[in-house]
């Protein structure tokens, strides 16, 4: 008999983010998520998603043991066709049957709440953390990536979840050859006076949040569900990351003083946090601190990529890229690259992505389980 608890209290919690480190105990490329990038997902102060929305954890133990954990939610920034909740943070033994149990306990909490579908496994928040589950390329995550065991695939079919999408993750070894397309593009856009490219300083973020906004929003807000950024958040955002920024490798374009482009990478910091063990007091800060002057850091993500559409299909990704490369390949250690993930809806992104000589080297899945189980099921659309 399975057991059901909400994770209300102290002991409740530390639980929540034990468990997956006991089932991935003999698994050399996990990477234990820092205890507060996890539980900020979770703190209604701390979530901005809570004002509309909701959310439960919940733990599932047999015979006093825990046998899994999930969250369960509904996010009213999360516009899709039908009502749709979603869940994450999903851990389970290799048991369909404990799978079923807590996959059943999601759909009925979400029926109750007016949901006619749930997408899995996703984050409370934004799709840039944790969302998706892994199913090919079971190596090191990323920083803020989901990673989980090769069976939790079957799991989540043998229940009657659908691929909604795939997320390809692209890599690139920033010293093999640049195609012949980008260094093209690049030298047409040089010999333009009013194009010039800047990396992005720490010393003057109000500047490059205003720009990032401006990129996004005219780049990449249609294909969010409709979402808008706010300059002030992004300003935010943008301090939040100060001590991590490497000002050698974000980049932005701008026609004379308006900006046109934007390529935002960051080191993966996993890197460095997969030596904390999930910890981040006086102690870890200290050594992070350590780790990040002294240790090399040789791999960064790329987080962003945009243009905005009055200059899309002109070359100006290319001279972007070749400018960029060309500079952090001179004043970085970073020899690999990998972006972040791109939606199977994407396929200009992923043209790009290709024409870089890149590689698929690991796969994501968002999946969705229609509680209509006579109703058809549809992908995303393609962009």
């Amino acid at each position: 008999m399975i057991i059901v608890e909400e994770v209300q209290n102290k002991h409740h919690k530390r639980e929540f983010l034990e468990f997956p480190v006991r089932l991935y105990e003999r698994d050399k490329n996990y990477i234990r998520p820092l205890d507060q990038h996890i539980e900020e997902i979770f703190d209604p102060e701390k979530n901005k998603f809570f004002k509309n929305g909701a959310c439960k954890r919940f733990l599932f133990k047999k015979n006093n043991q825990t046998v899994g954990k999930v969250a369960v939610f509904i996010n009213g920034c999360y516009e899709q066709k039908q009502p749709t909740g979603g869940i994450g943070f999903f851990d389970c033994i290799n048991d369909q049957e404990t799978a079923n149990f807590i996959f059943d306990h999601c759909k009925n909490w979400l029926l109750e709440k007016g949901m006619e579908a749930m997408d899995g496994p996703i984050n409370f928040g934004e799709r840039d953390k944790f969302w998706g589950l892994l199913t090919e390329g079971f190596v090191e995550p990323l920083f803020g990536m989901n990673y989980n065991l090769p069976y939790y695939k079957e799991l989540f079919e043998n229940y009657g979840f659908q691929v909604y999408f795939e997320q390809l993750c692209f890599t690139r070894l920033i010293f093999s050859e640049v195609s012949r397309i980008f260094t093209i593009a690049h030298e047409k856009n040089r010999r333009n006076p009013a194009i010039s490219a800047q990396p992005m300083k720490k010393n003057n973020l109000a500047k490059f949040a205003k720009d990032f906004t401006e990129v996004y929003n005219k780049a990449w807000a249609c294909h969010g569900e409709g979402k808008q950024l706010e300059e002030a958040k992004v300003l935010k955002m943008f301090n939040t990351m100060k001590p991590i920024i490497n000002e050698h490798i974000s980049w932005f374009v701008y026609e004379n003083e308006k900006p046109i482009a934007m390529w935002i990478n960051m080191p993966d910091l996993n890197q460095w946090f997969k030596y904390l063990n999930g910890k981040f007091g006086i102690f870890e800060k200290l050594k992070f601190l350590f780790l990040k002057r002294f240790k090399k850091n040789e791999k960064m993500v790329g987080l962003v990529f945009g243009v905005v559409p009055e200059w899309q299909k002109k070359g100006i990704d290319g001279y972007m890229i070749w400018e960029g490369t060309q500079h952090l390949r001179k004043h970085t250690d970073f020899t690999i690259t990998e972006l972040q993930w791109i939606g199977d809806f994407n396929p200009k992104m992923i043209k790009i992505a290709e024409a870089l000589d890149t590689t698929v080297t690991r796969k994501l899945a968002t999946y969705r389980y229609l509680f209509d189980r006579n109703k058809e099921f549809e992908r995303h659309e393609i962009l």
